[in-house]
């Protein structure tokens, strides 16, 4: 083989002039830019795999920091629920052995136990605003769902109103110092305290997601819920001794009233106790009637807690879906006018039984016209009520806007808290039905109580699916009119063959696509308006008939006892314990479902 055969060249991925030159005898070898290169290209080879090693190594440390996270999380969560079970526990031993005679606990026993879970719970809230006006990045992160501005403002009138009936109390408290125990005047005085200091930290802090001091803050909040939930079942106990008669009393003896029967059985001051001064019946009666909104505070207060237990530690997105959204009564007639009149008529009739269950309770054909009058109006509003739902229903079904794919605490919580607070009104209600049915619904009254039965459990599986769909429902966005920008330059040719000039290019072509753009959108947004009026004049008249549905029985109407049937049928004792149990859960479906349909509205 000669010379020419025998050159190897070595640099075969690089241009190489060897093979080109004349001159074989000079050997094949790379250029000084060729040897950079390639120099270059085996140090990038080299950070490279040192990087990949970087990369696995950071991934091991996030993935291992993960798993510590989560670790500390399940440990937090299992701690705090662990806190907030034995509280309830320990809360739910103290209130029903306070409401037996038997069992050898007072009411000052469970007032000195609230008293403590006040004052710890206000302490660890002032510390945690104290750590938070002072520390860093401890709620980086927003929850926009958690903390509405109706609920913190709900939260605040209803704290106002609890503020009040603890200084009614304890104006009637302190005539009874001189005989009575001074836990009476103090547990109404912490409560104003923890009142003032809860509502300041949920209406700063309800929307956190908190960063720092993650299992001492779930701990606190579970604290907070537990409180608020034992508060909520004293004030539940204390208002059914309030509303319930016992029929023990005989024929010979003069039946106390609901409030008198109640005084006595909370241990207001006993016979041998008098008041020093003689505002204390005054009193009394006046807090007597702010029971519901303390009712009502706790829940909400609870409601709060507990969204903000679920957002510790998390990272809520910023949503790219996130609108403005106001509450405007605009254009809403005729759903407004007939809730008004709906409330109206209700607080009328309501009135009317009130008093005649007060002073003609002996008159039994006054007896009897005051439940039918009652009954009737819950009938009529129960009708009104599932007919407007139909008819939102039936337009949501046919509604194409899309379903909103995040997922939040706060609408999770919502449909939880709709769906079981329900559960109370439909126990009270179908126990009412078989009662009615099997003693064959004798008597227009009885008749009246099963019709008012069936009518309550169709409105609540109606409003529940209502506002379901509405809070899953993205929220109405108006539709844009079609923009036609039209080319000045382009010609249109003539029948002659001539073409149109310009400015008879700008009267004629530009108007016809701008009339067409404009009746395009005009005609989409005339669909949109009438689905989006009618919507928003049921959700009106939904919210204000929730809104009489929750006062009558808030205030004290109880025709489950006025009306003896169920009574005599399950026995007093069962009766009054299903009543009891589920008309507190019922008054709070209607607050809430009065919050979740102002939720549906500012959608519309």
């Amino acid at each position: 083989m000669g010379d020419a055969d025998q050159v190897i060249c070595f640099n075969q991925g690089y241009p190489s002039d060897c093979l080109t030159s004349s001159d074989l005898c000079e050997p094949c070898k790379t250029t000084a830019e060729d040897r950079e290169q390639e120099e270059a290209h085996f140090s990038n080879s080299i950070i490279a795999a040192d990087s990949a090693s970087v990369v696995i190594e950071s991934d091991m440390d996030t993935s291992s920091a993960e798993v510590a996270w989560d670790r500390g999380k399940n440990w937090g969560w299992m701690l705090s629920a662990f806190i907030c079970l034995n509280i309830l526990i320990l809360g739910c031993a103290f209130v029903s052995a306070g409401t037996s005679e038997i069992v050898k606990i007072s009411s000052l026993d469970l007032q000195s136990f609230i008293i403590f879970l006040l004052l710890l719970t206000s302490i660890w809230m002032v510390y945690f605003t104290i750590y938070n006006s002072r520390a860093e990045n401890v709620a980086v992160f927003k929850d926009r769902h958690a903390g509405p501005v109706w609920l913190r403002g709900g939260l605040l009138l209803f704290g106002i109103l609890s503020i009040i009936m603890d200084i009614f109390k304890i104006v009637s408290y302190v005539g009874y110092l001189h005989c009575d125990s001074a836990i009476k005047v103090a547990f109404p005085v912490v409560q104003v305290v923890f009142v003032l200091v809860q509502t300041y930290f949920l209406w700063m802090h309800s929307r956190d997601c908190v960063q720092v001091q993650k299992n001492l803050s779930r701990c606190g909040l579970m604290l907070a819920l537990s409180t608020n939930l034992v508060l909520w079942m004293t004030e539940v106990t204390e208002e059914s001794l309030h509303q319930t008669i016992s029929p023990e009393f005989s024929t010979n003896h003069t039946k106390l009233s609901r409030r008198q029967q109640y005084i006595k059985s909370a241990s207001y001051g006993d016979d041998q106790c008098k008041c020093s001064h003689t505002s204390c019946d005054i009193f009394k009666d006046a807090y007597y009637y702010l029971y519901p909104f303390n009712i009502e505070y706790s829940l909400f207060a609870s409601t709060m807690a507990f969204v903000m237990w679920k957002n510790v530690g998390r990272a809520a997105p910023e949503s790219n879906h996130h609108h403005n959204v106001t509450f405007s009564l605009k254009d809403v007639v005729i759903g407004l006018v007939l809730g008004i009149l709906l409330v109206a008529a209700g607080i009328a009739t309501f009135i009317v039984y009130e008093i005649d269950m007060t002073t003609n309770s002996s008159d039994k054909e006054s007896h009897d016209a005051a439940l039918m009058m009652h009954f009737v109006m819950n009938i009529v509003i129960a009708t009104t009520m599932s007919v407007c739902t139909i008819v939102g229903s039936a337009i949501f079904m046919v509604d194409h806007r899309e379903h909103i794919s995040e997922k939040n605490p706060t609408q999770s919580l919502d449909v939880g808290l709709l769906v079981g607070a329900s559960l109370g009104q439909f126990i009270v209600s179908y126990f009412s039905i078989v009662a009615m049915v099997a003693t064959g619904a004798k008597g227009h009254l009885n008749r009246l109580n099963l019709s008012w039965g069936i009518l309550m459990v169709i409105q609540l599986g109606l409003q529940n699916f209502f506002i379901i769909v509405g809070l899953h429902r993205e929220p109405f966005h108006e539709a844009e009119p079609d923009t036609v920008v039209a080319n000045p330059y382009a010609a249109e040719s003539s029948k002659d063959g001539s073409e149109l000039v310009n400015g008879d290019l700008d009267k004629k072509s530009i108007p016809d696509t701008e009339a067409r753009g404009h009746s395009r959108a005009a005609e989409d947004r005339h669909k949109l308006l009438w689905k989006r009026r009618v919507l928003r004049e049921v959700c009106a008249f939904l919210l204000l008939g929730n809104v009489i549905l929750w006062i009558m029985p808030a205030f004290g109407a109880r025709p489950q006892f006025d009306h003896n049937t169920e009574t005599e049928f399950y026995q007093f004792s069962i009766w009054a314990a299903v009543v009891n149990v589920g008309l507190p859960f019922g008054i709070f479906y209607r607050m809430h479902s009065v919050a979740s349909l102002v939720e549906v509205y500012q959608k519309l």
